[in-house]
């Protein structure tokens, strides 16, 4: 009796794994891939022609990819399984090689964003004033004005948090003060402590009248929340989008995901950074060692750039129009605050050929005199960024990087230590996380200068996702920024030349990896 009880138990749990999303679209995805191959294989043997009319056309995929306005990383990593496999490698590319979003939703986007332009006008008054203060820095501005379309504002300020946990209470505290709405978008929702207390939040101001929206990515959250999770949030009064929902057939409109972490209260409050919505990113759950996670608030005309961000997203993917000016703060009273310095939120899509966080990155590193201090999850960096670290070194610049000491995906790890040794000889700086994984994407410079965002040193956050970040000239967070890398410094391990000479830092592993890690 008891084994057949130990019996049923161990099927049901047998079942209920096979039965999980994950399973299921993994298992799905497989069979295509060994379908796709059969059917290659067979039509080559079959027909000699068959066979030289599929390797023609990868040899003119090839030709195309060369010349196309791309990333050479990319290009490379394409190319080689193209000449490796010319059966079905053409044919593979065009099934997964490009890197736009649907059809559909990429012309909702671009409609939606059109529709927004005239609400993101730059003042002039704030950029000249700005010009004054430090032109270097207005270029930048400028540059983030002009490609990712939105402003700098002065009107506004901004805490820093160096810790998901620091972050949290100041979190609760503005979904419980809000009043007409809260906007929220994350690429990672897992049930658990945090995420149940922020629904029990957000179930009673929808209760009370407050317009709630919550928009998670499907992918990002795939093995955390169960299928249609967003029908349950609807039940509360909640509405609720799951961008991009992932079909399990094979399609490069897989590849572009919702990576931006929102949230926004009145449109007077907001919140972004690194950290998602799961109980390690507040260390309520230990999954590698002490996560390591950092973000902002911001107060002010600076929120709302993130308000039409999430604005713009939402209708997009439900191909829907509305009166966006309607959620501008000036409808609503909102407390005086103090203006600390000059703050821009800034988005990155990947709807274009500008990689605005790349480049705001990429001009920071080029603009530092004295230091640039950055954190960062990942450090697949191509040549671009590879060479500005260590001309930035060679002009005299102190330039210093935390990873992780320990790993969310060892794959990864090792293409992030694979960069090591080349940098490291030109004199960077690099620091690994001894407690456990450091999440956070800032990049702090000569005491003036920051960002602080959801953009990580890796492809898919530079070139496929859409990002967001928040780069801020002299406020007061920024020293805050600055002293909390110093004190992770104390906590991490300084990787050596001697380490990189005889640690497991490159070898062939690492070389492959490193080829196809814009695939990764």
């Amino acid at each position: 009796m008891k084994l057949t009880k130990n019996m049923a138990k161990l099927i049901s749990k047998i079942l209920k794994f096979l039965l999980r999303r994950l399973v299921i679209v993994v298992v799905l995805i497989v069979l295509q891939l060994i379908w796709m191959t059969y059917v290659f294989i067979v039509l080559g043997e079959y027909s000699k022609v068959i066979q030289v009319v599929f390797q023609i056309f990868s040899l003119v995929v090839a030709i195309y990819i060369v010349n196309k306005e791309e990333n050479p990383a990319y290009k490379l990593a394409w190319i080689i399984p193209i000449l490796l496999f010319p059966v079905f490698g053409g044919l593979l590319y065009l099934i997964l090689g490009d890197k736009q979003p649907a059809k559909k939703l990429r012309i909702c986007l671009e409609e939606s964003i059109s529709e927004t332009q005239f609400l993101l006008g730059q003042d002039y008054g704030v950029m000249e004033h700005l010009e004054k203060a430090d032109y270097q820095v207005a270029t930048q501005a400028k540059y983030i004005t002009h490609y990712g379309g939105y402003p700098i504002y002065e009107n506004s300020n901004a805490k820093y948090y160096p810790s998901g946990e620091s972050m949290f209470d100041d979190l609760l505290d503005a979904l419980k003060s809000a009043k007409h709405y809260i906007f929220m978008e994350f690429f990672i929702v897992s049930q658990g402590y945090m995420w149940d207390t922020i629904l029990e939040i957000l179930k009673e101001r929808v209760n009370q009248g407050v317009e709630v929206r919550f928009m998670y990515d499907d992918v990002g959250s795939l093995t955390m929340l169960p299928f249609k999770y967003y029908q349950k949030l609807e039940s509360y009064g909640i509405k609720c989008i799951s961008f991009n929902h992932f079909v399990p057939f094979i399609s490069a409109v897989m590849n572009t995901r919702d990576h931006r972490k929102i949230t926004v209260i009145d449109g007077n409050i907001g919140f972004s950074g690194g950290f998602n919505l799961a109980d390690e990113y507040i260390n309520e759950k230990v999954k590698y060692g002490h996560w390591k996670d950092t973000g902002v608030m911001i107060k002010g005309e600076a929120v709302w750039n993130l308000t039409l961000m999430f604005l713009v997203t939402w209708n997009a993917s439900l191909n829907s129009f509305e009166d966006y000016d309607k959620y501008h703060p000036r409808h609503y009273s909102v407390d005086k605050i103090r203006p600390d310095g000059y703050i821009l939120p800034y988005g990155d899509s990947p709807l274009d050929n500008k990689p605005v966080g790349k480049n705001v990155y990429l001009n920071m590193i080029n603009q530092a005199q004295k230091y640039i201090y950055i954190n960062t999850p990942y450090l697949i960096i191509n040549d671009e960024l590879k060479n500005a670290l260590c001309l930035a070194v060679q002009r005299g610049v102190d330039v210093r990087i935390i990873t992780p000491g320990i790993p969310d995906k060892k794959l990864v790890y090792k293409v992030t230590r694979s960069y090591y040794e080349i940098l490291i000889n030109e004199g960077v700086k690099i620091y690994e996380y001894t407690p456990g994984f450091i999440h956070a994407k800032n990049f702090v410079c000569d005491d003036k200068v920051a960002t602080v965002g959801t953009i990580n040193l890796d492809y898919r956050s530079l070139y496929l996702h859409f990002e967001c970040g928040v780069y801020i000239y002299q406020t007061s967070a920024i020293k805050d920024i600055k002293n909390d890398f110093l004190k992770t410094i104390t906590l991490s391990k300084e990787i050596t030349q001697v380490d990189v000479m005889h640690g497991k830092f490159r070898g062939w592993t690492e070389a492959i990896l490193r080829v196809f890690s814009p695939l990764l």
